[in-house]
């Protein structure tokens, strides 16, 4: 017995022991269902509302206080208000605790309640209960509900996902365990079929009832607004608002009141999206979304591991994003290739020789020079079939092991011959001395290709006797140079890899002249997806279609940080357990197995190996032939396009009708799937089968044996092959799965046992002979572990990338929304200064300069320095105190004198023009530029002209900060691009990417601290006689449509460079009607001569 069966067998299964946790609530459920069933329907819709009462006046006293530190705010010295915050902050997280506990208490009644609405809609076609406000409004938007005098009656059916449906469902025991793990923010992996949509419904009504509201977080549209619409009646019954952010434009009404329902649902991509949109809003009304409180993530697996990676950026227009490279340099990669391509056949040509004859010598010769045709091209279709032959795999494993001992040492021997090297586990390639020369033989420059030795170089001009202005010069030059020539090898480098290691039909489909990713976790085309780093442009270079131009970043965070950021995040999926320890590494969740309402009755066969993929497929069409002659559907599962045409081609020749369901064809998912549970049954499907499908069976299916799953080929994630296998033996069905698998496919190439090889070739198995035992399985599911720790460590690796962007991207959030919303802007200009004055106390401590002192507190804060004594003889913390209060005291006077001059005016416009005016202008200046604030008249009357002051805060710090968020963004891109060289001189990208990322952050902090101060201590009203009020532009809103929203994907291992700048889909901005367009009306006259008439 090992050591942890040991364990199990003292405490239990982690199973057990979830489940030990989890069951006093069913307990609990189970015992007061019998009282709510016996409630009338306006008494259950009663006691809902009085819970819901409970639980929103959890820490009423606490908002009280809330509310009277709010008041005194305005009243406090700015020095001492950060003080009242932090105990606002503290007292809001105390309320949040107290709802969780209130929700807690109320779980097992808040169940049973929902549980029970669920019977009333299936056991009868209406509900009748006394009509409330809230019912009157929902008989205006929908059809489900009508009025019939003080009566509301709901019906059982209703539109969902463009189908009318009627309520049939009721929940069983082992989803309330589901809906008790996702309530207390855990990921509930159920089995298909199990009913997850329906689980989350407990969780949901449960956390709606505090008011924080409830997102509900899914893979795409559709499912977000068929789920909101096929759910939505059971919280509405209750008086809870349910909405979807899918079915309204961004940046709208609409969408603002999808967030302030109770339950929220949408798409992952357009809740990241929103919250990247809000922090770029010039104005609160452009904000959408509340506070982050509780989300629960369907496909959790797909969210927050395979899009993990996924960066969501805004990006905008940069100049001459049309200049680039791909297209220019095409040709000298296709040379290359092509000549690699030849070198490597006559290798290969000459290795099989060698390798035939029974001299030792030739043979290790051949061994060597097969290794190296692997190193040139691992995806050589040849050399992967020669590597299938007896014992040669294992003879080149033994030469790679030779040349690889002492960290690489002699590996240049085999690769000094080739053009450029493959890495095919970590999707690399670099050029070698004899590639550079090739594609620099048309070039002047034999340096052409080549990135110069920056530190030497550097080193070099230091050395040299130059005055300071000509070494700066030489410098400059030598960064231009170097920027220059490392475009021209990123552009080669990315051009290699479109070519040698990305196959159109496998990675990607080219559709309508545009190169469209397709997701390796489901086989459907991923729109709006582009790869990182340039690598898309190359593609598209490559397939002769449009490079796209590229932007600039101006917002972007990873899906990883974002749902980092809310309160409570819960999750459910099929397919979670084997990944189970990245979401606790990362996001802290717990994954919790839910049983099964029914036991699993599908047989999981061990897998069939196969030598070559043609005995592999030759085996599967014969085992499609026997099982659809047993009346049995079959549902072919592949990894590629090309492989489910193929497969497809091999049928169509034996004149078997079948249907194909891949990333070319996901349009004709529906109607494929409604037929791939009827008897005899042939349906090829990319992985894209393991998604949001729910294939039913006919009674002589079931009969017959049930469904049968053939998997072509094992996907290199554990997860995507048990998503196949759980097509079958869905509630309790019958059905069996089988996996097929040859030592040429690509987890077995790269990851598979050399001791599963080295027993095929001793025991002598020809190319269409079988191997079929339960090691061989548990050996393929190891290299599967190996991938699946590869992938995380890339995320892994990305995210401490993305940590360093996020940690900044929290403060200058921060900072954003403070003087957006204006509430804590002069918390923060305490801070600014405080900081300010720190950082010229340190450096007066250092020198003791009080001449330099007194032009630094003339330069940042207009204060000409008169003090007595000595200041250098003050402590560094005396003297920063002793700055502060006199910056502060002269900002003050500042503030007051503004409010003096601005008042009378202000007073008088109200009390003559009240009613005329609702915003007007107030001009500021700082001695160089005007600024006109837009105020609110009667926000400034009532404050004594304070609101004027606050405006013109708020706007010169969002101007401030947004300028140089943008430009540190710019700064980071490069950075980013930079840093990738520093592996060729052996240091580690990370380090260095978080040391100089520090640095320019440092900078920007000091740079927004700086213009903003220097305006804000300059800033006066220009008094001017005769000068009539101006009124304010009605505020507008926000237009989008310049910007870019999109996601980015990181296929390359290794690859940090996550942010691309590509031109990717836009955000749509309603269009305005110009004055000399067509009237929208249809008249035919111009718009200004019809509707557009004043």
């Amino acid at each position: 017995m090992g050591f942890s069966q040991l364990l199990a067998k003292l405490f239990g299964t982690k199973s057990q022991r979830d489940l030990k946790e989890i069951m006093p609530y069913i307990d609990k459920v189970k015992a007061i269902e019998p009282t709510i069933q016996n409630l009338t329907n306006d008494e259950l819709r009663a006691r809902l509302q009085t819970i819901r009462a409970d639980i929103q006046g959890r820490g009423a006293q606490l908002k009280s206080e809330i509310d009277a530190l709010k008041a005194n705010i305005e009243q406090t010295d700015l020095t001492e208000r950060e003080k009242l915050y932090a105990e606002v902050d503290k007292r809001e997280k105390e309320i949040i605790d107290s709802q969780e506990k209130a929700l807690d208490e109320h779980l097992p009644e808040v169940f049973a309640i929902i549980k029970d609405t669920a019977r009333r809609f299936a056991q009868n076609p209406e509900i009748e209960v006394n009509a409330t406000d809230f019912d009157r409004q929902l008989a205006v938007k929908f059809d489900f509900v009508s009025i019939e005098g003080d009566k509301a009656v709901y019906q059982n059916s209703w539109e969902a996902g463009g189908n009318r449906l009627t309520w049939d469902m009721v929940h069983y025991d082992v989803q309330l365990i589901g809906g008790v793990a996702l309530h207390k923010g855990k990921i509930a992996e159920m089995a298909t079929g199990e009913g997850k949509t329906l689980v989350a419904t407990l969780p949901v009504f449960l956390n709606a009832l505090a008011g924080n509201g409830v997102h509900v977080v899914t893979v795409n549209d559709y499912l977000a607004k068929r789920d909101s619409e096929w759910m939505g009646p059971l919280y509405m019954f209750h008086g809870l608002s349910v909405d979807c952010i899918d079915k309204h434009r961004p940046n709208s009404d609409g969408r603002r009141d999808a967030y302030n329902a109770d339950i929220t649902f949408g798409t992952n991509n357009e809740f990241g999206f929103d919250y990247l949109r809000d922090n770029m809003a010039s104005s609160p009304s452009d904000l959408v979304q509340r506070k982050h409180h509780y989300a629960i993530v369907d496909e959790v697996d797909s969210v927050l591991v395979d899009d993990a990676r996924t960066p969501l950026i805004i990006s905008g227009p940069v100049p001459k994003g049309d200049d680039q490279l791909f297209e220019q340099y095409r040709s000298k990669v296709e040379r290359i290739v092509e000549e690699q391509k030849k070198l490597v056949t006559k290798m290969l040509a000459e290795a099989k020789r060698l390798l035939s004859s029974s001299d030792a010598k030739e043979q290790e010769q051949g061994n060597i020079l097969l290794f190296r045709s692997f190193k040139g091209l691992p995806k050589n279709k040849a050399l992967i079939k020669f590597l299938s032959e007896q014992g040669v795999k294992a003879g080149m494993l033994r030469t790679e092991a030779v040349y690889m001992e002492q960290n690489n040492r002699r590996m240049h021997e085999i690769t000094d011959d080739l053009y450029f090297v493959i890495d095919e586990k970590h999707n690399s390639i670099d050029l070698t001395d004899k590639g550079i020369d090739l594609i620099s033989t048309d070039t002047e420059d034999a340096s052409f290709f080549v990135l110069p030795d920056i530190g030497s170089k550097l080193a070099d001009i230091e050395k040299n006797a130059l005055n300071d202005e000509e070494k700066v010069e030489q410098k400059d030059a030598l960064m231009q140079d170097y920027a220059i020539k490392s475009e021209r090898v990123h552009t080669i480098h990315q051009l290699l890899k479109a070519y040698t290691l990305f196959e159109k039909d496998d990675q990607y489909v080219v559709i309508d002249n545009k190169v469209m990713i397709v997701d390796e976790q489901t086989g459907r085309i991923m729109d709006g997806r582009r790869y990182s780093d340039g690598l898309h442009q190359a593609i598209e270079a490559k397939e002769r279609v449009k490079v796209e131009a590229a932007t600039q970043t101006f917002a972007s965070i990873t899906l990883q940080n974002y749902f980092r950021m809310y309160h409570k995040l819960a999750g459910m999926t099929g397919t979670a357990e084997t990944e189970a320890g990245e979401f606790w590494d990362i996001y802290k969740l717990d994954v919790v197995v839910i049983p099964t309402n029914r036991p699993i009755a599908r047989f999981d066969l061990n897998d069939r190996v196969y030598k070559t993929k043609r005995a592999k497929y030759n085996a599967v069409i014969a085992e499609i032939e026997k099982l659809v002659g047993e009346g049995r559907p079959v549902l072919v599962g592949t990894t590629s396009v090309e492989t489910s045409e193929l497969l497809s081609k091999m049928l169509t020749m034996r004149k078997m009708q079948h249907q194909v369901l891949n990333a070319k064809l996901h349009q004709k998912e529906a109607d494929i799937v409604a037929q791939a549970g009827r008897p005899g049954t042939i349906t090829i499907a990319t992985n894209m089968a393991g998604r949001g499908t729910d294939i039913k069976l006919t009674p002589e299916v079931k009969a017959a044996g049930g469904l049968a799953i053939i998997g072509t080929e094992r996907h290199e994630s554990r997860r995507i092959d048990r998503q196949l296998r759980g097509r079958s033996g869905r509630q309790g069905d019958p059905g069996s799965s089988v996996f097929y698998v040859s030592f040429e496919d690509t987890l077995m190439r790269l990851f598979g046992s050399d001791r599963m090889v080295g027993i095929m070739d001793r025991l002598g198995f020809e190319e269409g002979e079988m191997i079929e035992h339960k090691q061989i399985s548990k050996s393929i599911e190891r290299a599967q572990k190996k991938v699946e720790e590869n992938n995380f460590g890339i995320r892994k690796r990305l995210l401490e990338y993305d940590d360093v962007m996020n940690a900044q991207r929290k403060v200058i959030y921060a900072r954003r929304r403070h003087a957006l919303m204006g509430e804590r802007v002069g918390m923060d200009i305490v801070n600014m200064v405080y900081d300010a004055v720190a950082m010229l106390a340190e450096d007066f401590s250092a020198t003791s300069d009080m001449d330099q002192l007194r032009h630094d507190m003339l330069r940042w804060f207009a204060i000409d320095l008169r003090v007595d004594g000595d200041l250098s003889r003050l402590k560094l913390e005396e003297l920063t105190g002793k700055l502060f209060d006199m910056v502060m005291d002269a900002y003050r006077r500042k503030v007051d004198r503004v409010a003096e001059i601005a008042y009378p005016v202000i007073k008088n416009v109200y009390e003559t023009q009240g009613k005329q005016y609702k915003n007007i202008i107030i001009p500021f200046t700082d001695g160089k530029l005007m600024y006109n604030i837009p105020v609110n008249l009667e926000a400034a009357y009532q404050s004594s002209a304070k609101e004027v002051v606050k405006a013109f805060q708020k706007s010169v710090l969002l101007h401030t900060i947004d300028e140089a968020w943008k430009e540190h963004l710019r700064e980071l891109d490069e950075l980013r691009q930079s840093v990738q060289n520093a592996s060729y001189e052996q240091k580690d990208p990370l380090l260095i990417y978080k040391l100089e990322s520090y640095n320019l952050f440092k900078r920007m902090i000091e740079t927004i601290n700086y213009k903003a101060i220097t305006v804000l201590m300059r800033a006066q009203i220009p008094v001017r006689e005769g000068d009539a009020v101006r009124e304010a532009a009605p505020e507008k809103r926000q237009d989008y449509s310049k910007y870019q929203s999109q996601k980015t994907d990181i296929m390359q291992a290794g690859q940090q460079d996550t942010r691309e700048k590509q031109k990717q889909q836009p955000i749509h901005a309603e269009k305005t009607v110009g004055r000399n367009d067509p009237c929208p009306c249809g008249s035919g006259k111009k718009y200004k001569q019809c509707c557009g008439k004043n």
